[in-house]
């Protein structure tokens, strides 16, 4: 029976959720497997994968073949790494301690590695997080502008509205002291 390391799809509609499996590779795609080996979630930045190392050796040293991808995740993980040292062992090149210690020199690199993406990811959200603030305080001091310079236009408006109707008012004041006047010309020249 040809055994192939697969991913097994699960999750929802745009949310895809992967079971890493050994299956039959007759089997369909999300059918039956002999046994699962890990997750992988590409969701999330970076994506997470969790994974048997030492059972997924173990299922590569009895002639399981990965899928493209599934080995890029398993050589992502050290499996690969683990296999071959593994083959290195089993032929007398290595001691099982000078493989272990390669190995783990291996994760602790891998594992600094991550961890500087994950930081720069994390900082970079936090300066996307900050521009944005930023744009949104210019823009508010810009509207807070504006409506300042409409709330002084109305006040001008308002004043020079004022003024114009004093001065229409004095003007109406000033015919009707005319025209009390001219009245009292004709009557004193009546008289």
């Amino acid at each position: 029976m040809p055994v192939k390391i697969r991913l097994q799809r699960h999750g929802k509609k745009g949310k895809p959720f992967y079971w890493i499996v050994a299956a039959d590779s007759r089997s369909k795609r999300d059918g039956r497997y002999l046994e699962k080996l890990g997750t992988y979630n590409p969701n999330t930045n970076p994506a997470i994968i969790d994974l048997d190392i030492d059972t997924s050796v173990t299922w590569l040293n009895n002639g399981a073949q990965p899928t493209d991808t599934a080995r890029a995740i398993l050589s992502y993980k050290g499996v690969m790494l683990k296999h071959h040292l593994a083959g290195g062992v089993r032929k007398g090149a290595l001691t099982e301690e000078q493989a272990e210690k390669k190995f783990a020199a291996w994760l602790e690199e891998k594992e600094s590695k991550v961890n500087a993406k994950k930081d720069k990811v994390s900082k970079d959200a936090e300066a996307e997080k900050q521009k944005a603030l930023d744009a949104e305080k210019e823009l508010n001091a810009k509207k807070e502008a504006e409506a300042k310079e409409a709330e002084e236009a109305a006040a001008k408006a308002e004043a020079e509205a004022k003024a114009a109707a004093e001065a229409e008012a004095a003007a109406k004041e000033e015919t009707a002291e005319d025209a009390d006047a001219s009245e009292e010309k004709k009557e004193d020249s009546a008289e």
